[in-house]
């Protein structure tokens, strides 16, 4: 396999993606204020820098609009992601959420014309048996569908919308316009989301505010950046489901950092999980007849 520019990008987006679940369950600002800072911080970054290099492009109303919505969908998946990692484990909150690729392969194959190759549906059903055992059986048998477990749901629902919308907005949109549009978006609907509720701006630690800012510059500009790249490159079907590897890495950060326990059933599950990754990745079409 060639670790083409697309493809180096999405594994950088991976890597930065990883460590966010470590950082937001250490808990040192409440969930959706850690959202809203996420993002605000983020577009205060980057606004600077498109301006004076002159590389922000304003696209037609029906793109900005689009970009736009995606800054909503993004915003609300970090949002409810970071409440269900705080009210469970960083690992169960991230397997999760990345059930996603389960609802942009559906997605893809009800509104785009670019459908799933065989190739994806194979490498999805493995990747999921690998993420279930890397979760343990026993949880999916005795599901208690709490708070946590359905906001991670949902996150992943969000997610997958985000990434079929954004698809479409980066085929005439470049990824730093996109960006920009989508960061002012995230930071506006937060903002008044967080007014409403009545959530602290203020009062956190200096290690809050360190942990904000790493989140802004690590886990949203290189991150997104990186897999926005990626996406515009690359079928949003083989993104998202690269993505899972993601809850493979958090899971070691969270066994080394958070002593979170990592078992070999759930190295065995990671094992299962990343060769699932591979498969949609396989030029060939697989043949189920020959298989």
């Amino acid at each position: 396999m060639k670790l083409t520019k697309p493809r180096l990008a999405l594994i950088c987006g991976i890597l930065c993606i990883s460590i966010f679940p470590i950082l937001v369950k250490l808990k040192l600002t409440p969930g959706l204020i850690s959202a809203f800072y996420r993002m605000f911080f983020a577009v205060i970054l980057l606004l600077p820098y498109v301006i004076i290099t002159k590389n922000f492009k304003l696209p037609k109303t029906k793109f900005l609009l689009l970009a736009a919505l995606c800054g909503v969908l993004f915003s609300s998946d970090v949002a409810v992601w970071n409440i269900a990692i705080q009210d469970s484990s960083a690992t169960q909150a991230s397997l999760l959420t990345n059930l996603s690729p389960v609802w942009v392969g559906i997605g893809s194959f009800l509104f785009l014309k670019s459908k799933p190759a065989t190739n994806f549906w194979i490498g999805t059903i493995v990747s999921l048996f690998g993420m279930v055992t890397l979760v343990g059986f026993s949880f999916f048998l005795e599901l208690n569908f709490n708070q946590a477990f359905l906001f991670a749901v949902l996150s992943g629902i969000l997610y997958s919308i985000y990434l079929l919308v954004s698809k479409n907005v980066l085929s005439d949109v470049d990824v730093l316009s996109f960006m920009t549009i989508s960061l002012i978006a995230s930071s506006i609907y937060l903002g008044i989301l967080c007014y409403c509720l009545n959530e602290s701006f203020t009062g956190f630690s200096d290690t809050g505010w360190f942990v904000l800012v790493l989140q802004a510059v690590i886990c949203q500009l290189c991150a997104w950046l990186s897999v926005s790249y990626a996406t515009q490159h690359m079928r949003a079907t083989r993104v998202s489901l690269s993505l899972l590897s993601q809850a493979v890495i958090t899971a070691v950060l969270a066994w080394m950092l958070l002593e979170e326990q990592i078992t070999l059933q759930m190295i065995f599950g990671g094992i299962i999980l990343l060769f699932g990754i591979r498969i949609t990745f396989y030029d060939k079409t697989i043949s189920l007849k020959k298989v």
